[in-house]
């Protein structure tokens, strides 16, 4: 199949284009290759930079042009939307490119996709993520399912960082979350990909089209950019280390994680282009995608580091509101509809991610 990939000279989109090729598909990647993701080192810049893969084509635009957009859908089965700002941002300043960029973005994508001819594209692939749950799934011992509230700034200064039940402020107990969890978005990113979801859903309703919306949990692995707010923790610990520095974990460390390596991420992402629309699958449909394994930040800042041979991190105990405590997947529905699993362990994945050259 023919496949447009939005972003596909990024992070993750460099290894679905790659995954796409190795599966026989022929991908068409539009990028605008923006600093703030790429740094110097995108598709042929810099001493970093990875091969330009054997796309049938590489264009530099942005996902807000319609014209560029519509010229890269001529042919197209299927389309794999990546492109977006991501991360938690630095602050409100980044409110509108995150907007700008995800939303409205997408909104051209879409307005595209139903324009396209002389066959229309009916079949989206979206990069969702799992920062549209808020907080994971909780369990209290005296009633039940509980979804706690944002956690209030005077708890998180005194050091109280778990979430309380809503109900009877007795602790509660993490678990994994599902699909069907309501949606909680506690930062501007977040809300935006939600919204993303939301239009998608809108286009699949009114072109009888479909969509898998694949909500990453913490991607890492080769690749990441380096030394940039906007990155994974992954990479904000790697960049730290890379410099002889301790890399530096908010809270206490506890704060449990899915972590995914991107093959894996792009394995899925294969996996939801081949699959075969059911009509016992709803049109739109989204889909964990994580390693099946509960981490912690401080676990990886420590594997990572002694991976490494580097200094072994630091607890500040600091925090930033927009963070959750608790979030990990269960990834069962990919596993029945997609066929699709993690392979890759942490400490594989970490061992090839501490080897491997950063971009930017």
């Amino acid at each position: 199949m023919r496949v447009l990939v939005t972003g596909g000279a990024g992070f993750i989109g460099s290894a679905v284009v790659q995954a796409l090729i190795e599966a026989g598909h022929q991908p068409v990647v539009i990028d605008s290759l923006r600093a703030d993701v790429h740094g110097g080192d995108a598709y042929g810049a810099g001493p970093e930079a990875r091969p330009v893969p054997p796309v049938d084509e590489l264009i530099v635009a942005d996902v807000r042009d319609h014209g560029a957009v519509a010229v890269a859908l001529a042919g197209v089965d299927v389309v794999v939307h990546l492109a977006a700002k991501v991360g938690l941002g630095v602050d409100l300043d980044d409110l509108e490119d995150y907007v700008s960029t995800n939303d409205l973005g997408t909104a051209v994508l879409l307005r595209a996709m139903a324009q396209s001819s002389p066959t229309p594209v009916r079949r989206l692939v979206l990069a969702g993520s799992m920062v549209v749950y808020g907080e994971g799934a909780y369990t209290c011992s005296e009633h039940g399912p509980v979804a706690p509230g944002p956690r209030r700034q005077s708890d998180l200064e005194a050091g109280r960082f778990e979430p309380p039940c809503p109900v009877c402020a007795r602790p509660l107990t993490p678990g994994l979350v599902t699909e069907d969890a309501a949606a909680d978005p506690r930062n501007g990113y977040a809300a935006t990909k939600l919204h993303q979801e939301h239009l998608c859903a809108v286009w699949a309703r009114e072109t009888g089209g479909t969509v898998a919306a694949l909500r990453f949990h913490n991607v890492y692995g080769p690749g990441m950019p380096k030394d940039t707010p906007y990155a994974g923790v992954a990479a904000i610990f790697r960049s730290a280390l890379d410099r002889g520095v301790a890399p530096v974990v908010l809270e206490d460390g506890h704060q449990r994680r899915d972590f995914v390596e991107v093959s894996d991420v792009a394995r899925a992402v294969v996996a939801a282009v081949e699959v075969e629309p059911s009509p016992s699958v709803p049109a739109f449909r989204a889909y964990n995608v994580g390693s099946g394994r509960v981490g912690t930040i401080g676990e990886l800042a420590t594997l990572l580091a002694a991976t490494m041979a580097g200094p072994a991190p630091v607890i500040t105990g600091g925090f930033r509101l927009g963070d959750v405590r608790h979030v990990t997947a269960s990834s069962d529905r990919a596993a029945a509809e997609l066929g699709w699993r993690a392979r890759v362990s942490l400490a594989d994945g970490i061992k090839a991610f501490a080897a491997a050259p950063m971009r930017g």
